[in-house]
């Protein structure tokens, strides 16, 4: 269990929060400003439904964790995320609000890779009404993505 929450994580960290099982957990702007100075890879571990139907972040690499539409986990994950992050490199993980993603840094740093998990993920949390992108996540921040 992480020890801090998107819910209870200052959007405005600075700083990674250390996590089990992974390097730690990274607000999305932090994610972004380490692929932008090079520090990280930023891997889309979202379905390729996702990423069509919802949108992606311009220069991720699309790794999905699970496939859909049975959701298992993907046989090529390992593979791909090998090839995508230089060895010695760190990846930033990104899902729909932070939670597959947590297993796939789990997955990755078992593979010896140096993985944080992106607080919020793409579309954040569901509100009250069980909408998705209006209290977090990466679009709500305005960071880079597109659609179709």
């Amino acid at each position: 269990m992480r020890a801090m929450t998107a819910s209870n994580a200052s959007p405005s960290s600075s700083a990674a929060i250390p996590a089990e099982g992974y390097a730690g957990d990274v607000s999305p702007q932090l994610a972004w400003e380490w692929v932008q100075g090079g520090r990280a890879v930023l891997v889309d571990v979202r379905t390729d439904a996702e990423r069509d139907w919802v949108g992606f972040v311009p220069g991720a690499v699309a790794i999905p964790w699970k496939t859909y539409p049975g959701m298992a986990v993907n046989p090529g994950f390992d593979d791909a995320l090998r090839a995508a992050v230089p060895e010695g490199g760190q990846a930033v993980l990104l899902c729909r609000s932070g939670v597959r993603s947590v297993a796939a840094a789990r997955r990755a740093t078992e593979l010896g890779i140096t993985a944080y998990n992106i607080l919020e993920g793409f579309e954040g949390d569901a509100d009250a009404d069980g909408h998705r992108n209006r209290t977090g996540g990466w679009r709500f921040r305005g960071l880079p993505w597109r659609q179709g």
